[in-house]
């Protein structure tokens, strides 16, 4: 296979999450939502590799028509912004105005923070929270909390995309990488998992899920108070 047609292959698979977005939101109509959260875990799972093979087969020099970078926010929007929030206002976890507050904060919030040329740092970590609220609802539907709980930490999460707090890319930020990969890779696992098993709460998915979200979350911010060493 020519270098273009990996390059262009390498489009194609991240263009697929749109069909896995589609497939996810037809399920969340119909109110399926282990067979929507296993819709987006596929399509986590293609994010988090098409990114590693679009740099080993320089996408932007072999395929330069497309716009890599443009394609996968416009699926990342669907796939980690707006389906989820979907899926939280119709899911009854939240009640009548919490729900719309919580639906507006969202949607406008990623919005904003998707176009930011600042989201990126340095060390290739996200400053601010990176919109992740695919991640978020689905440890929410498996723990099921209150309606209160839910809008605080919708909350919380939004005001945190525009402070100077890091949060780590798991492929690409190279501070303990050794772990925070191996951490993201059993997120994905548990997510599955959950979703599987219609987010039972006697499954120990839910206790590997709510463990590996605390660290994704935090090992950022932690790297920003533990200086690294030279």
């Amino acid at each position: 296979m020519t270098p273009r047609n990996k390059a262009l292959s390498v489009h194609l698979l991240t263009a697929t999450g749109a069909v896995f977005a589609m497939l996810a939101m037809l399920a969340a109509i119909e109110a399926k939502w282990d067979l929507m959260f296993l819709w987006l875990v596929v399509a986590f799972f293609v994010d988090g590799i098409d990114g590693p093979l679009a740099r080993k087969y320089h996408v932007k020099k072999n395929a330069p028509e497309f716009d890599g970078v443009l394609l996968d926010l416009i699926i990342d929007y669907l796939t980690y912004v707006f389906i989820p929030a979907f899926a939280l206002f119709k899911s009854g976890l939240m009640d009548g105005w919490s729900g719309w507050v919580m639906i507006i904060i969202m949607t406008f919030t990623s919005a904003l923070y998707f176009a930011d040329t600042r989201m990126k740092t340095k060390d290739n970590s996200f400053s601010g929270f990176p919109g992740c609220w695919n991640m978020v609802v689905l440890v929410l539907f498996a723990i099921e909390p209150e309606w209160w709980v839910c809008l605080s930490v919708v909350t919380v999460l939004a005001i945190a995309m525009f402070v100077p707090l890091k949060f780590i890319h798991p492929v690409r930020t190279e501070r303990w990488r050794a772990l925070s990969l191996p951490v993201a890779l059993a997120w994905t696992g548990f997510a599955a998992w959950a979703a599987w098993v219609d987010f039972h709460p006697e499954s120990w998915a839910l206790w590997g899920l709510v463990v590996t979200s605390v660290y994704l979350v935090l090992a950022g911010i932690a790297q920003q108070i533990v200086p690294a060493r030279g």
